[in-house]
């Protein structure tokens, strides 16, 4: 059974086809139908831009059901695609909330695409003129700098927390692109995992890891709830050494 709203957009076509073909046999009523067609584009713009975003989103291969997708500020994975606008599943954005399906559910109109940039998190790697499927990214956890913990030891912990806690990402990630390897594997194998950073108030320590798009919050978790308990075993150690 066809849509409703296939149905209408049918129906629309076969309209305006109609009154575009009306002045081949009624030449008196070619001004009428001029002033019907041009506030007619002009009322349904929208509407028109949004059909033809459909056949720009399916033609170039943009996002597909179950991809994961930012456009603006908006962070969702696709469930439908249709005629006149898509559907996304909410995806919280942030430090706290990043990765985590919110239960709201946004429809967004397909002429978004034609003037917004879309960043796919599922499909977002090129070579050689093919797109390659990855669910994987290179994220970061900030973690405040232990106090009576030496500076160079807690970088130490933290860059081996990230080694092993990612280090299964990072095997699967090269399995799927295999010679075409990203920068961000690249990087996340030569460059250094640890940053330091100081505000006003304290140092903080700044990791890189390879996660799973859809379970970076649940990786990030591991690494912070790892790096306290090995931060309070060298907070003992230290205490003990010093009686």
């Amino acid at each position: 059974m066809r849509s409703p709203v296939r149905l209408t957009m049918y129906l629309f076509l076969a309209l305006f086809i109609a009154l575009l073909l009306i002045p081949l046999f009624r030449p008196n009523l070619g001004v009428y139908v001029t002033i019907v067609v041009v506030g007619s584009a002009v009322a349904l713009q929208k509407y028109v831009a949004s059909f033809a975003g459909y056949f720009v989103l399916r033609s170039s291969k943009l996002f597909d059901i179950g991809h994961r997708i930012r456009m603006g500020n908006i962070k969702g994975d696709v469930r439908h695609i249709g005629l006149l606008h898509f559907v996304l599943d909410e995806v919280g954005e942030g430090e706290h909330s990043g990765g985590e399906l919110t239960g709201r559910v946004i429809h967004i109109p397909n002429h978004t695409i034609l003037d917004q940039p879309v960043l796919n998190f599922s499909q977002d790697f090129s070579a050689d003129g093919r797109l390659f499927p990855c669910e994987y990214l290179f994220d970061e956890v900030r973690l405040p700098l232990p106090e009576g913990v030496h500076i160079g030891k807690a970088r130490e912990i933290l860059g081996q927390i990230l080694q092993r806690e990612d280090a299964p990402f990072i095997e699967r990630a090269k399995e799927v692109f295999g010679q075409d390897c990203p920068n961000f594997l690249d990087e996340a194998v030569r460059s250094p995992r640890v940053m330091i950073f100081v505000d006003d108030k304290k140092s903080w320590l700044v990791g890189r890891f390879v996660a799973p798009v859809r379970g970076r919050n649940e990786l990030r978790s591991v690494i912070t709830t790892h790096f306290l308990e090995d931060m309070e075993r060298e907070k003992r150690a230290a205490s003990e050494d010093t009686r």
